[in-house]
Formats: C-alpha cells, sequence, structure tokens
C-alpha cells in the first residue's frame, strides 16, 4: 500500500472552483450537467458565478463538493491518472470516495448529500447552531474546554483535523462558551465558519435516524478501491456495513488525523487530494512531517501534469 486519494467536504467550496480544469476539459462540466439533472438547477452556474451566500447553504454546498471530487477524478482518470490503493474523505468527501470505490453510483450519491444537507439544516433551524475551528490546543484541552461550557446545551469537538486544529460545534450559545473556554486556556485563534449548520455533533442524530432511511433505498456494492473511514480509522470492505456508516458518521466525530496516522502505518507514502483546494493537503502535512511522505492536491491542469508526472518533489 502507498497511495491514498483524499476527497474533501464542506469548507473547501469556492466561487469559481474548478474554472481552470473546466477551461482544460469538458468532464468537468458535464460531471456538473449530469449533477444538475438530479438537481433540477444548474449547480456549475451556482459554483461558477454564486452568490456565495447560496453556495455556502449546506444543501447546495453538499452537491457541489461531492461533483467536484467526483469531476476532478474522473478527469485524473481519463488523463491516464493511476488507481490509488485506498480512497477516503473528510466528511462530505467520504461520499466521493465512494463514488470513485464503486460502492454508490454518482446520481444516487448526488440524491442523498443533497438529501444529507436538507435533513441537516431542518435538524436545526439557522441561527440554532454554531460551528467553530478551536486552533493551538490539543485535542483533550478543547474536549475538556466543551464539557465546561456546555451548561445543559450541546457543544463538542467534532473534527480532530490535525494536531492543533479542533472544530467544534453545537447549540450557538455553547459554541460561544466554549470559544471563551479555549481562549482562556490558551488558544492561537477560536473562529466562527461559514456553515449553517453543527455538523458532526449530538445534534445531527435527528437527521442521522432519518437519513437511514435514505440510505436503505439505495444499493451500496462492496468497495473495488480499498476504503477507509474517519469515523472509526478503519478499512471497510462490506457495502452493507459502509451504508450504515454513512447514517452513524452524520452524527459522529470526523477522526482525520488518527485516521492519516493509521493509513500511515499501514503503509501508505503518497496523499493525493482529489478535489477543489489544498485543505486536505495542508492538514496531512501537519499531522505527520516526515521526509518520505508526499502530499499534493489536484487543484488545476498544472497539478494533474506534476501528480501524472512525478519529479519525486514532495
Amino acid at each position: 500500500m502507498s497511495s491514498a486519494f483524499v476527497f474533501p467536504g464542506q469548507g473547501s467550496q469556492s466561487v469559481g472552483m474548478l474554472a481552470s480544469l473546466a477551461a482544460a476539459d469538458p468532464v468537468i462540466t458535464d460531471t456538473f450537467a449530469e449533477a444538475s439533472t438530479v438537481l433540477g438547477y444548474d449547480l456549475w452556474q451556482l459554483v461558477s458565478q454564486g452568490p456565495v451566500e447560496d453556495l455556502n447553504a449546506t444543501e447546495r454546498t453538499q452537491p457541489a463538493m461531492l461533483t467536484a471530487g467526483v469531476a476532478t477524478w474522473r478527469l485524473w482518470r481519463k488523463r491516464g491518472g493511476a488507481l490509488p490503493d485506498v480512497v477516503c474523505g473528510h466528511s462530505l468527501g467520504e461520499f466521493s470516495a465512494l463514488v470513485a470505490a464503486g460502492v454508490i453510483g454518482f446520481a444516487d450519491a448526488v440524491s442523498l448529500v443533497r438529501q444529507r444537507g436538507e435533513l441537516m439544516q431542518q435538524a436545526v433551524p439557522a441561527g440554532v447552531g454554531g460551528i467553530a475551528a478551536v486552533l493551538g490546543l490539543d485535542d483533550e484541552v478543547v474536549v475538556a474546554a466543551c464539557a465546561e461550557a456546555a451548561a445543559g446545551e450541546v457543544v463538542q469537538a467534532v473534527n480532530f483535523n490535525s494536531p492543533g486544529q479542533v472544530v467544534i460545534a453545537g447549540h450557538a450559545a455553547a459554541v460561544a462558551r466554549a470559544m471563551d473556554a479555549c481562549k482562556a486556556r490558551g488558544a492561537k485563534r477560536a473562529v466562527l465558519l461559514p456553515m449553517s449548520v453543527p455538523a458532526h455533533s449530538a445534534l445531527m442524530q435527528p437527521a442521522a435516524d432519518r437519513f437511514g432511511e435514505r440510505l436503505a433505498a439505495v444499493a451500496f456494492s462492496d468497495p473495488s478501491i480499498a476504503y477507509w473511514s474517519p469515523v472509526d480509522c478503519q478499512a471497510h470492505a462490506d457495502g452493507a456495513a459502509i451504508r450504515a456508516l454513512m447514517q452513524k458518521q452524520l452524527a459522529s466525530p470526523v477522526q482525520w488525523t488518527s485516521l492519516v496516522r493509521a493509513l500511515i502505518a499501514a503503509g501508505v507514502t503518497h496523499f493525493v487530494e482529489c478535489g477543489p483546494g489544498k485543505v486536505l493537503t495542508s492538514l496531512n502535512r501537519r499531522i505527520e512531517k516526515r521526509p518520505d511522505l508526499r502530499c499534493e492536491a489536484l487543484e488545476d491542469p498544472a497539478s494533474i501534469d506534476a501528480a501524472l508526472n512525478p519529479t519525486g518533489a514532495a
């Protein structure tokens, strides 16, 4: 095992993303056209022109990021890019990874993530929940700060992204208290994130319960590429088990730091981010600083050319 393709989730979206890739190859816009047929609106126009407020609405961000990851994957394969040894994704990015691994069809995935976003938004109406990034504290310190700040409400660590970067989520007032508690403990920064729902917190359990009904109606095949999940940092080879995991992950923390370390322990030395931006690439480089670890992102034609013709540079 040596290579892992990682797919980004919410937070990596931006108006104008994938523009240079779309100009280079029609497979990008063709993939967005497929998604638009399922959604009933022009997803590429939203991604290309915004407005950013609409793109950042969870029920639209999720189809946009899924489609961006799959479009980039298709371009990689069309250009002759090799299959990786492992695929995985961060939160919503897990669905892009499942499409790449042949677990679910693309049209099914588009429909699922739209429903996922809608259920998440319905579970916690706008203004009720909050989500924030905490920088510069150890994981256990953030967990303790959340426990202190909860005061009968929900606030918890939901994304363990890299050493010193943890995302917290829950009730808006509890998140604000936890941000103050983290700052009091020496956090370098605690900043609210532009997301409309407290993803992966216990407040998402009602959405997870309802999402399970939607998942049950979709065929899940066994993966054709090894699939690892940040829910439990393990490989999963059974389609039915992966379906259950996709329900569980909605209200479970994203253990990204532990997943990357588990993959490295299993022999991965090359991480390729498949989708817009370099969020996961930056995280992966901070998780393990090793000279033999190569991390790159397929975000524009030049980066795909470089990945197809590696020079050995990290």
